[in-house]
């Protein structure tokens, strides 16, 4: 990749395995929006951004070279061979398909705590409501960041969450859970570092004794909140994708995330948001029942 500064923006030229599309509408984001064709603007790190791609081009608007080498460039995991990625996954015909549709995924390195809070809000959720109770908790006690004429909101500390009426943002029976959460951390803040050391079977077991983190939850904490690579988070959708691509029969959960370590082993994270977002553009062949 070819990185340089033009007018206030950061062009990044030979972009490859890279879709905005892909990485924001994968779900393990919830703060970015499709503002233009081939763009997108949302808040990460407490910076408001707007992207675009096209072709291999990347333009990052209004940052500067030691904003994006210190940052964004992290962020989006820019500096990841995702081509090696895919040649290891690329071993049967599901994935093939799977990756044709994703190779634009790339895994985000997002803060922890936010998504801790965030795939709490995710339970029994859909997206758009996902994005609503984010956006809504943003806006009551995030700090304003105005950008391009319009005010953003950062996602708020566990210190404001702790003390805040929830009840405001919407996310009914969750509520408890995510102050549960944020009042732990807050009175506990070395708890996000000891997570950030440990190992996936311990930081599994660490985020499953919060209230209102589950299997599913915690799954998709470890991938999108620790980069813990070798998790497969299994929600409806991939449940249904597995059984009907690789099982040919009715499985449970357990044997799904058994059969996926096995397989994908290290890059089971990337193997789950490939298949995702196959499953996710193929909802209406999705069968309830096999």
């Amino acid at each position: 990749m070819e990185v340089r500064k033009n007018n206030g923006n950061i062009i990044i030229k030979n972009v490859t395995d890279f879709d905005l599309k892909h990485i924001f509408e994968c779900g393990q984001c919830f703060r970015f929006e499709n503002t233009n064709t081939h763009e997108y603007t949302g808040v990460a790190g407490g910076k408001a951004i707007t992207l675009s791609h096209v072709g291999s081009e990347l333009t990052l608007y209004d940052i500067d070279e030691n904003e994006y080498t210190s940052f964004w460039a992290h962020y989006l995991d820019l500096e990841r061979d995702y081509a090696h990625i895919k040649n290891i996954l690329n071993v049967d015909e599901c994935m093939t398909h799977a990756i044709s549709e994703g190779g634009g995924i790339r895994i985000l390195n997002q803060d922890l705590f936010e998504t801790i809070i965030s795939f709490i809000i995710s339970q029994s959720n859909n997206i758009p409501r996902i994005k609503k109770i984010i956006e809504s908790l943003c806006v009551h006690y995030g700090t304003p960041i105005q950008y391009r004429k319009k005010t953003y909101y950062s996602f708020p500390s566990p210190e404001i969450i702790a003390e805040a009426d929830l009840s405001v943002i919407k996310a009914g029976f969750r509520d408890k859970y995510i102050q549960k959460a944020a009042n732990y951390i807050s009175a506990h803040p070395e708890f996000l570092s000891q997570l950030k050391e440990a190992d996936t079977k311990t930081a599994k077991s660490m985020l499953m004794s919060f209230e209102g983190i589950g299997n599913k939850v915690s799954d998709c904490i470890l991938l999108f909140g620790l980069n813990k690579t070798d998790s497969f988070p299994v929600d409806v959708w991939m449940h249904r994708i597995m059984q009907q691509l690789y099982f040919k029969k009715q499985c449970t959960k357990d044997e799904i995330s058994e059969y996926a370590a096995q397989k994908f082993g290290a890059y089971s994270g990337y193997a789950q948001q490939y298949l995702f977002y196959y499953a996710l553009n193929h909802k209406s062949e999705l069968k309830e029942e096999l």
